[in-house]
């Protein structure tokens, strides 16, 4: 075909687990019914993120703990595209890689499960000092400043693990997990409550798949790019450009809101302390529409916080970028810089 891959299987890596490989199946069919005529293979491995479940994602240090083996197959050319949730992936990729497409987001929002004896509760009608699983600082800092009375206590493993641990022990009276990933489960029907920006703002890039490729692989980047929301893609660049201001990754807690209406992008930013007691959140607000014009030439593999989406205005892409810098400009001026250093010195502890 006119993207020159016939003949021969395009390559697609995915992580192991059951979520990643929905993840990668629901991405393959898409492009399947797009390039009927090309045949796609799955490719599963394993990740640092997945062999080592003793220890808390946040202590393990490492900025890229699901996405690491799949990038090294990446540029051995054992793959030509490897499908993440976009929340896995770091605001800087390493050199030679890009993220080629961002599908349309899928609810971004943070659900909570709860044990089959508190079913038909909320976390505001659980008894004192009960336990809530979560192995996010994140959800963890904003929902002990909401609710006082109940206790956070770590929670490792893939879905499907850390709900067993949930039904089948006492330890814990609820869960906290990304609804995304419940639903893309079929899990949908275990959500107890949806937690709305004004219980829990979510992850940087929550909700949203990302195909990473070479970014030089021309091919497959063409080939990928059909896959591009591009409202997906201006709300992740505003968040993906926050967080990369503010130095942000699994060890602080920093959490966005992002709404995209009418022409204009609407961006909520916020970083807190590890027990939530302190905190700063603003909202800021830029236009992004713009015609798209067609950028042929040098420009046309501009990243934008190791984005690259041709089929999306450039100017609107820009736009949105610097809405992110922006915001968490304004937040290091109001002292969030301190907030994260002491946040980030506590998690080493």
């Amino acid at each position: 075909g006119e993207n020159g891959v016939d003949g021969r299987a395009v390559r697609v890596g995915t992580r192991r687990s059951q979520l990643a490989r929905i993840q990668t199946d629901s991405v393959v069919t898409m492009l399947r019914e797009l390039y009927p005529d090309l045949r796609f293979e799955i490719v599963a491995m394993s990740t640092t993120g997945d062999k080592i479940l003793d220890t808390a994602l946040s202590k393990i240090g490492e900025k890229s703990l699901f996405t690491k083996e799949l990038e090294n197959a990446l540029e051995r050319n054992e793959v030509d595209l490897v499908v993440h949730s976009l929340k896995d992936l770091p605001t800087s990729l390493p050199p030679g890689f890009t993220i080629g497409a961002v599908c349309k987001r899928e609810n971004p929002l943070d659900a909570v499960v709860f044990h089959p004896k508190n079913c038909g509760k909320t976390l505001s009608l659980l008894p004192e000092k009960s336990v809530i699983g979560t192995s996010s600082l994140r959800r963890a800092a904003q929902l002990k400043k909401k609710f006082p009375h109940l206790e956070f206590r770590d929670i490792r493993g893939n879905l499907n693990t850390r709900l067993k641990k949930l039904d089948e022990k006492e330890d814990f009276s609820a869960i906290v997990l990304a609804a995304a990933g419940l639903k893309r489960m079929g899990w949908e029907n275990r959500i107890g409550q949806l937690l709305g920006p004004e219980d829990c703002l979510y992850a940087v890039g929550q909700g949203a798949l990302a195909v990473e490729v070479r970014a030089k692989d021309q091919e497959i980047l063409n080939m990928v790019s059909a896959l591009h929301d591009a409202d997906t893609v201006l709300c992740c660049i505003a968040e993906r450009a926050f967080m990369k201001r503010l130095e942000g990754g699994c060890s602080v807690p920093v959490a966005v809101n992002t709404l995209l209406k009418d022409g204009q992008l609407y961006l909520t930013g916020a970083v807190y302390s590890l027990d939530g007691s302190d905190s700063l959140k603003e909202t800021m607000q830029t236009g992004v529409t713009y015609p798209h014009q067609n950028e042929d030439g040098p420009n046309d593999d501009v990243q934008h916080v190791g984005i690259t989406a041709k089929n999306v205005p450039g100017q609107a892409q820009e736009a949105a970028e610097n809405l992110g810098v922006e915001l968490a400009s304004l937040l290091l001026s109001k002292g969030a810089k301190h907030i994260l250093s002491v946040a980030r010195q506590l998690n080493d502890a």
